[in-house]
C-alpha cells in the first residue's frame, strides 16, 4: 500500500529541487521530516509540507503507520516556464525564463 502527494507549478527550478529530493530519497518519514528542517535551500521548506501531506494522507486514507513509512519514491518535472523581458542596450531584450517544478512523493510502509 502506499500514499502520494504532489506538489504542481512551485516557482523553484527543477534542478534546486532535485538537490534536496536527493537527500531524502529511501529514508524514513522522522529522518526525512529532520533532514529538511535543517537543510539551508529554497526548496526545503515546500518538500517539508508536502512531505506533511503525504504523511497525513498515509495516515487518514490508507490507515498506514507513519513511524514505520519509508519515502519510496519521489520525483521532481518541470512545470510551466513563465517568460519575462529584460531591457538590455541598445534597446535589445534578453528573455527570462522563470522555471517551476511539480513534485511527486509517494510513502511505502516498511514490511
Amino acid at each position: 500500500m502506499e500514499a502520494r502527494a504532489e506538489l504542481k507549478f512551485v516557482r523553484i527550478s527543477p534542478r534546486k529541487v532535485k538537490i534536496v529530493l536527493d537527500l531524502i530519497r529511501n529514508k524514513k518519514c522522522n529522518e526525512a521530516v529532520a533532514i529538511l528542517k535543517h537543510t539551508p535551500k529554497s526548496a526545503s521548506e515546500p518538500l517539508l509540507k508536502l512531505l506533511n501531506s503525504a504523511m497525513a494522507n498515509a495516515e487518514n486514507n490508507h490507515d498506514m503507520d507513519v513511524s514505520e513509512c519509508f519515502i519510496s519514491e519521489c520525483h521532481v518535472g518541470p512545470g510551466v516556464t513563465l517568460k519575462r523581458i529584460r531591457p538590455k542596450d541598445h534597446g535589445r531584450a534578453h528573455r527570462i525564463l522563470k522555471r517551476t517544478s511539480n513534485v511527486v512523493l509517494v510513502l511505502k510502509q516498511a514490511e
